[in-house]
């Protein structure tokens, strides 16, 4: 597992690189105010708020509030204008665009991270190690009968199935169920739901027969409370961690993780510099709470979008340059 750097320190280094100017040239980054409203999924909010609590310290007239509504409770603020930023596990939906479309509400789609959805089971289970997606699909799909963990496998003991997982607003569910069960939003509705993952962590932790998933991050936050299942998509059984989420061969749970910027808050100039910051900054702060950073060239990629998306939010015509160029990343970890 990759080192993580302890918070001090790592607020030291990106104190010296805001010193340094880490805005465009002739940015008064002294002067920056005003507040960033972001809401949306539980999986994303540990990567927002560590980077709102770094940007905050080197923008100290700036407010940057970070809601946990969950990936599809948050497009409804943002489609309605309430927010400038929408966190999601998942891409935003047909009808969530129309929405948006409706209200007059332009945005743009960045990718922030990487994510492998992790299935649990409490410590004292001593018969499961790994799962197959035919078994978890048996588990989970619409009008399942399986309640038991010897109808899971055969060998496994008669004891009862609890099971713990996302609430129907999460994104993690939505990938999940369409990952899994081959619909998205299909599902048993049989299982206690949480739109708060550190629920879910609880529940597994405290129940012997429980079964359950959310984000890996928050497997890495509790791995002495739970155990990890291997999950086999038909190549074997492979069990979430760095390498395998971002490989790929992690599958069909790995995925990647999003922010959504309104074109209405990318010209502000306050929520600009955050998102900036968020792509220029923010890898680090990804591993350091649990997820898998992009590549430095990913990184580029996404703010390479930033730049036609502040063309378009302060009016200027099509690829005119920003007022704030990004300044070149390449190498950065």
């Amino acid at each position: 597992m990759i080192a993580r750097m302890t918070r001090f320190s790592l607020s030291a280094a990106l104190l010296a690189l805001g010193c340094g100017g880490t805005g465009g040239e002739g940015t008064d980054e002294s002067a920056l105010s005003g507040t960033v409203e972001v809401d949306g999924s539980s999986t994303v909010f540990p990567i927002t708020e560590a980077v709102a609590e770094e940007f905050q310290r080197l923008h100290p007239d700036t407010r940057v509030t970070v809601g946990v509504s969950g990936t599809g409770g948050g497009f409804k603020r943002f489609c309605a204008g309430e927010t400038d930023i929408s966190d999601a596990s998942r891409p935003i939906t047909d009808s969530e665009v129309e929405s948006c479309r409706q209200a007059g509400v332009g945005y743009t789609e960045l990718r922030v991270a990487w994510d492998g959805l992790s299935v649990v089971v409490n410590p004292a289970n001593d018969f499961a190690d790994c799962l197959t997606v035919d078994e978890l699909k048996g588990i989970w799909e619409p009008g399942s009968q399986v309640n038991n963990w010897s109808q899971v496998r055969q060998g496994f003991p008669d004891e009862r199935l609890i099971l713990y997982g996302p609430g129907t607003d999460s994104g993690t569910f939505d990938y999940f169920t369409e990952a899994i069960v081959g619909e998205e939003d299909a599902s048993r509705p049989d299982y206690t739901p949480s739109e708060d993952d550190n629920v879910l962590v609880q529940g597994v932790e405290g129940d012997p027969n429980a079964l359950g998933y959310f984000g890996f991050a928050y497997y890495e936050q509790n791995v002495d409370r739970l155990k990890l299942l291997g999950i086999d998509g038909g190549t074997g059984c492979i069990q979430p961690s760095v390498e395998t989420i971002e490989s790929g061969e992690y599958a069909p749970l790995s995925r990647p993780l999003f922010i959504y910027v309104s074109d209405g808050g990318m010209a502000k100039p306050q929520v600009r510099r955050f998102v900036e910051f968020y792509l220029q900054e923010g890898a680090p702060l990804v591993r350091e709470v649990g997820y898998i950073a992009l590549r430095p060239d990913q990184y580029e990629t996404e703010l390479a979008k930033i730049a036609g998306a502040g063309a378009a939010a302060t009016g200027a015509p099509a690829g005119t340059e920003p007022v704030e160029a990004a300044p070149d990343t390449t190498g950065a970890e």
